[in-house]
């Protein structure tokens, strides 16, 4: 054979293997290429939309921890108001309570400071009629005992 001949059948083996390679090995390669390509770039918008997912997510939870601290600092702060505010109640109703107790008392002695004074002056008096009957008894002289008398209980 002619190399003429020769290099036209391997030319034309060579064509076959090039279409069979393109046609049953290159295009499912390619497209298994591509898929895959497809894949992983589907894969890192993925990731990159997780990444700025979490950063979001992130900065969400930065803002409610924020809250939640400038509300527990709020609750605290009312807290604190509202306990002055019940013992500063407490104080005004002590105070309340110590000054009517207080008033009580002094009502209490002075009805007894007054109640000794009506006694006393009971006594006394029952004590100068004592003494006046004793006077009388011995003494005949009425008038003069009896203006002795009188000055003596007004003068009780």
């Amino acid at each position: 054979m002619s190399i003429n001949a020769t290099l036209l059948i391997q030319m034309i083996a060579f064509m076959l293997l090039i279409w069979f390679v393109n046609k049953v090995l290159w295009a499912p390669l390619s497209k298994l290429m591509e898929d895959r390509q497809k894949k992983i770039a589907d894969g890192l918008s993925a990731a990159e939309k997780g990444k700025h997912e979490l950063e979001l997510a992130e900065q969400k939870a930065k803002d409610v921890l924020k809250d939640a601290k400038t509300q527990a600092q709020n609750i605290l702060g009312q807290a604190e108001k509202r306990g002055s505010e019940i013992v500063e109640d407490a104080k005004v109703k002590a105070t309340e309570e110590a000054d009517r107790i207080k008033a009580s008392a002094q009502a209490e002695i002075e009805q007894e400071v007054s109640r000794a004074r009506e006694g006393l002056r009971k006594e006394v008096a029952s004590i100068a009629i004592s003494g006046a009957e004793k006077i009388l008894r011995k003494e005949v002289d009425a008038a003069a005992h009896n203006d002795m008398l009188e000055t003596l209980v007004k003068s009780i």
